[in-house]
């Protein structure tokens, strides 16, 4: 503007040399109007509605004033107006397209997955206690069998035929021990039961000796001395007698006693060896120990069986245990009883199950917790051996705030953080404490609120307090920009 009343001073001087008095006044005027003045044509510089088209009155050899100060106003607006530009432009924030969702309520469920082995619920590896030649089979693989049924036989006429040995010898000694209860003593005992007799009646005589002497006595028809001397044999009668029975009881007890102690042990002896001989015929004989399916037979009838060696394997399926090696921090959350599911490959139906067994101690190997989850099998779908996928319901949170995973950041040092869209659309970093994951959700237990906007795509590297603007995300059958055009080269190239 310094530079206009410059020129404007300039031309009031210059004026009255060339044009007169009234110069100044209006050849100033119209120098400060031209650039304002637009016409149909446009903008007319250096001359005014009232100018004079002919300027014969300036000074010769001198430039037209007018149209410099013109020039050099317009070129102070252009430099106005491109100012005023510039500082629009650096107040516009720039912002940054991101996707966003807002966190909602909802029922999490915790599921610890893991790969498992399906084993049967029971199994019979079926081993002969005797080697022998394989008689006959009665079973085949796959067949169903029950507990106790016969499967297989050996070769046992050997066998027969010493239980058969054994059985004669029981009887014989059974006979043997009846005898010897039931006969009578033997001569010495006899003896000294025949004098125990007789001393017997020799004491009864001699009493009645005595008596019949006394009375005599008392009625004085006996002398003092008969009557002394029957009384001294039947001391001695006494004694005798005594004697007698003290060796014949001796004789009957000892005798007696070590007879029958003889032939119950011969007795017993032969017992035990029609036992041993019954039990080695009953091994030649293959049964079932559980219900099930026979699962393997590797020989044919004829060849030999060894002893040790499997000769039928008996898979009870009606039920399968799935047996999965966890870490300790997922074991830790489980408890005998949780729902679980099976999964085969290619089977997209999941099998239900529970929880069965959780080990209390960790395998040395690989520091992890065997858990067994156990599973009714009635269609036999699952065939023991094979990898399954394993899932354990752990626990259920209702009414969790949860996020998609996506959303959740996690720094070096372990803090978990979200990007919150506030009021201002600008992103706000959040500190959040997580709880448990449930497939692509997480559970946010402290930090933000149900209905809070969280940015699920763009947050990474995204610095705090930046201004975002939310888009819609891509359809599933929406191609991106650019898509088509390279469908269309890739047809012109195979072309």
């Amino acid at each position: 503007m310094n530079l206009v009343r410059r020129a404007t001073t300039r031309i009031g001087k210059d004026a009255p040399t060339s044009v007169g008095a009234n110069a100044p006044a209006r050849v100033g005027a119209d120098a400060l109007v031209c650039p304002a003045e637009r016409s149909s044509a446009g903008f007319r510089c250096g001359r005014s509605a009232q100018a004079p088209k002919n300027p014969a009155g300036l000074l010769p050899g001198r430039p037209d004033e007018g149209v410099w100060a013109c020039t050099i106003y317009l070129a102070l607006a252009s430099t106005l107006l491109f100012s005023s530009a510039c500082s629009k432009e650096t107040k516009e924030e720039p912002a940054v397209s991101v996707q966003a969702v807002a966190a909602e309520k909802a029922t999490l469920h915790q599921t610890i997955t893991a790969q498992a082995i399906l084993f049967p619920l029971q199994q019979a590896a079926i081993t002969p206690k005797i080697s022998a030649p394989v008689a006959r089979f009665y079973v085949n693989r796959g067949s169903r069998v029950r507990e106790g049924q016969l499967l297989a036989v050996l070769e046992n006429r050997d066998l027969a035929a010493s239980t058969l040995e054994n059985k004669g010898n029981l009887a014989q000694a059974q006979a043997t021990y009846e005898i010897a209860t039931a006969a009578s003593l033997p001569e010495e005992m006899q003896k000294a039961q025949f004098d125990t007799e007789a001393a017997k009646k020799l004491l009864d005589a001699q009493e009645k000796v005595f008596h019949s002497r006394e009375e005599l006595f008392q009625q004085g028809a006996l002398p003092r001395k008969e009557l002394d001397q029957a009384g001294v044999d039947l001391t001695q009668a006494r004694n005798q007698y005594e004697l007698a029975k003290k060796h014949f009881d001796a004789l009957q007890a000892i005798g007696k006693q070590q007879e029958l102690k003889s032939a119950a042990g011969q007795l017993q002896a032969a017992k035990g060896k029609s036992m041993g001989a019954e039990a080695l015929l009953s091994y030649s004989e293959i049964r079932s120990p559980i219900d099930g399916y026979v699962t393997d037979r590797p020989l044919y009838p004829g060849e030999m069986a060894a002893a040790g060696t499997p000769l039928i394997t008996v898979m009870d399926l009606s039920h399968v245990i799935a047996k999965a090696h966890i870490p300790q921090p997922d074991a830790a959350l489980l408890k005998l009883g949780d729902p679980a599911t099976l999964t085969a490959p290619g089977d997209d139906d999941p099998v239900e199950g529970k929880v069965t067994v959780i080990s209390p101690a960790l395998d040395p190997n690989s520091t992890t917790v065997e858990v067994w989850v156990q599973a009714a099998n009635p269609k036999q779908r699952l065939k023991p051996g094979t990898s399954v996928q394993v899932s354990m319901l752990a626990q259920t949170v209702k009414d969790a705030v949860a996020v998609p995973a996506a959303s959740v950041l996690t720094a070096q040092d372990g803090i978990t953080t979200v990007m919150i869209v506030g009021t201002d659309n600008h992103a706000h970093q959040t500190t959040v404490k997580t709880g448990i994951h449930d497939g692509d959700r997480v559970q946010i237990a402290e930090g933000i609120h149900a209905g809070d906007h969280v940015i699920t795509s763009g947050a990474y590297g995204l610095p705090d307090n930046t201004k975002v603007t939310i888009e819609a995300p891509a359809a599933s059958g929406e191609k991106k920009p650019g898509a088509a055009a390279d469908e269309k080269d890739d047809k012109q190239d195979d072309k």
